[in-house]
């Protein structure tokens, strides 16, 4: 299990590191940066007063998970502890998506654009 949880870290910091060696610095950043994005974009979504309130639960439950040090799979596991913060971001966006558009995340998103791509493409919107 550690053996298992050495090869991720390591996978993982080489393939930041190698983004960063190729002079990628936005991807590099992108990856690292993921989940602390989604937290800001989440944040300022609650406090947008455009979203309504029954959209809002969701965001504020997922916030407190993304914040939580308690997780189904520990962040500080990388890719894997990533994972299930991802795909509830993904879940919660979508049913926000799908009933306002991603107008309102293109506005509140803090990271690079290749994360928002991805973050509308888990949440089921196009990313044009």
């Amino acid at each position: 299990m550690i053996t298992a949880a050495l090869i991720v870290v390591g996978l993982y910091v080489g393939f930041v590191l190698a983004l960063i060696a190729a002079g990628r610095h936005t991807q590099a950043r992108a990856v690292a940066g993921f989940v602390p994005d989604c937290v800001v974009l989440i944040k300022r979504l609650i406090s947008d007063e455009r979203v309504p309130r029954r959209r809002k639960l969701p965001l504020v439950l997922l916030a407190g998970y993304l914040i939580s040090p308690i997780d189904l799979i520990p962040d500080f596991i990388p890719v894997a502890g990533q994972l299930d913060d991802a795909i509830l971001v993904a879940l919660a966006l979508r049913s926000l998506t799908r009933a306002g558009g991603p107008d309102l995340m293109r506005e509140h998103w803090p990271g690079p654009p290749e994360s928002l791509r991805a973050v509308l493409r888990l949440a089921g919107a196009r990313s044009t």
